[in-house]
């Protein structure tokens, strides 16, 4: 039999690590390990009762079983409008200017097919999130990465990215605030970036899912004047709304862009469930005592979280914001790889290691405070006595 190889593209891209990594920490479970994970950010938290009611409601219909429109019911696509509008104050058609997704993983890879063509070249922040470099392989295109660095506070460099050979260049990702480090947007790094992406004929794609987690001022890159000439944003109900099972997203931008994101997304996907749909939308009309609880809940958290980088030595920045705390290991240790490895093994405490995002994240390890307050405390006991043990 002749021997049958996969497409050029499969060998271009790993298993992403958290699967792999996942896989592991439920086998070693299985066997009595009880390692308490503290890497991947997937909300623990249920979202609003309402939202649950809506859906249980809505799925109760016997009509709303059937195929829906690629681009959304009208009234998720309202309530996206609304939201933006009292939480950004960001005018946006629903009509033409908002484009449901099936979570924002999927959405980068609708922009990538509609404005890459193979060879074309894409910015990707390093550290960034790894689906922007695999997603763009997958599509052929050329990978330039832009150094992100502590010292130049996670923020793009400008005068570098003028050197690079920017007529080639098509799309630039960027995400604020920033995974994994938690660097705050700063609306003059956003008014460079849409400035930067008009003189180039570069899309500017901000990925903006964690505005909401821990930050009383969320910003969006839509605030500046002219962005939605050049910009696209996505946005998701993952982190804000504790839906990551749920799949809700959006990308937000000119009626043009949209339009070919629509005529990728359309050959893709045959829509979302409705009440799935109806039940965002409901979830997108919470007050404001859901974030500021929110708040509460992840505030309590970060604080143990810090308690665990205190004890490792490990320096952090106590202005991050979103779903994760991000710090550099001590000297005494050889890298995050390293100190992670060793958590994860003797002292049963799974936390990430920074090196998947660049190699600018060779030296830090980042803790998701997606785990209840007890957990992260008997996390911090369990590495106190491993350094004891090992008496470092």
């Amino acid at each position: 039999m002749k021997k049958i190889q996969p497409a050029s593209r499969v060998s271009s891209v790993q298993e992403y690590y958290f699967s792999k990594k996942l896989r592991e920490l439920a086998l070693l479970n299985s066997r009595g390990a009880d390692i308490i994970s503290l890497g991947i950010g997937g909300p623990d938290l249920p979202p609003g009762k309402e939202v649950v009611d809506t859906l249980a409601f809505e799925a109760a219909k016997p009509g709303n079983h059937s195929y829906q429109s690629y681009i959304g019911i009208p009234e998720l696509r309202q309530a996206f409008a609304e939201w933006y509008l009292r939480k950004y104050g960001v005018v946006l058609n629903p009509e033409n200017e908002i484009l449901p997704l099936i979570g924002s993983k999927e959405g980068i890879l609708h922009i990538s097919m509609a404005f890459l063509n193979p060879g074309d070249g894409v910015l990707v922040p390093d550290p960034g999130y790894p689906t922007y470099s695999s997603v763009s392989r997958l599509v052929g295109a050329e990978i330039f990465t832009y150094d992100l660095t502590e010292e130049n506070s996670w923020l793009p460099d400008f005068p570098s990215l003028e050197k690079l050979p920017l007529e080639r260049i098509k799309l630039m990702w960027v995400n604020y605030p920033h995974m994994p480090t938690g660097k705050q947007a700063e609306m003059d790094t956003f008014k460079k970036l849409v400035e930067f992406g008009k003189r180039h004929g570069i899309v500017i794609a901000h990925d903006n899912p964690y505005s909401f987690i821990l930050n009383k001022d969320p910003h969006s890159i839509l605030q500046i004047d002219g962005a939605l000439d050049v910009c696209v944003e996505m946005n998701s109900l993952s982190k804000s709304h504790n839906m990551a099972g749920w799949r809700v997203a959006m990308a937000a931008s000119n009626p043009e862009f949209i339009s070919w994101i629509i005529k990728v997304k359309s050959n893709i996907d045959s829509g979302q469930f409705k009440p799935v749909m109806l039940a965002a939308a409901k979830a997108l009309s919470l007050p404001d005592s859901w974030y500021e609880n929110l708040y509460k809940v992840y505030n309590e958290r970060r604080r143990i979280a810090e308690e665990i980088m205190e004890e490792l030595g490990c320096d952090y920045d106590p202005m991050q914001r979103g779903l994760f705390l991000w710090g550099k290991v001590p000297s005494e240790f050889k890298n995050g790889e390293w100190l992670a490895d060793r958590l994860f093994y003797d002292a049963k405490v799974f936390v990430t290691p920074g090196f998947i995002f660049g190699k600018n994240g060779n030296d830090y390890i980042r803790i998701s405070l997606c785990a209840k307050p007890e957990k992260l405390s008997e996390a911090y006991k369990r590495i106190k006595n491993w350094k004891k043990e090992k008496n470092i």
